[in-house]
């Protein structure tokens, strides 16, 4: 990923979009659970996340901006400003022991940074799936591929 050059042993800075809520991260595992998913929510919420252990998040400002929006069956607990909007993290259904993390909340990083996003297939939740060979894994949908425009510069400046 160019221009990424982060300590992700050390808790990385992170905040909404106005600022309201502000919060250090320790991801779990750098940037190799970097996903989006497509299940009825996430399709539309668009953010692409990364994991960090529950006790990886710590909120520095703004608790109290914080809204809750819970669906279906309850478990995810998907967590915005109220100010801005913006998703921050999420407590995940599936592994309910970890945040999901918008990438776009952490600071010198972006969801254009990757040039490749699994999209893990949430229509049907892993913990919905009991039996078979997807039984309780998660399964890749697809794939989301960005290429930057390298003619970008030049056309901005015309």
């Amino acid at each position: 990923m160019p221009g990424l050059s982060l300590d992700f042993s050390q808790p990385l800075q992170a905040a909404c979009h106005c600022g309201a809520v502000r919060f250090t991260v320790l991801l779990s595992d750098g940037l190799n659970t970097v996903r989006r998913c497509n299940c009825s929510f996430c399709r539309m919420r668009g953010a692409v996340a990364v994991s960090a252990d529950l006790s990886g998040i710590e909120v520095l400002q703004g608790q109290d901006a914080l809204t809750l929006y819970q669906f279906n069956t309850g478990q995810a607990k998907h967590f915005f400003c109220k100010h801005c909007g913006i998703y921050t993290f999420h407590q995940r259904r599936s592994s309910p022991h970890q945040y999901g993390v918008n990438v776009a909340c952490i600071a010198g990083m972006s969801p254009f940074d990757f040039a490749e996003v699994v999209v893990s297939e949430g229509r049907s939740h892993p913990n919905d799936r009991r039996t078979g060979a997807a039984g309780g894994k998660s399964v890749a949908a697809g794939w989301l591929r960005y290429e930057a425009n390298p003619f970008t510069e030049a056309q901005l400046k015309e």
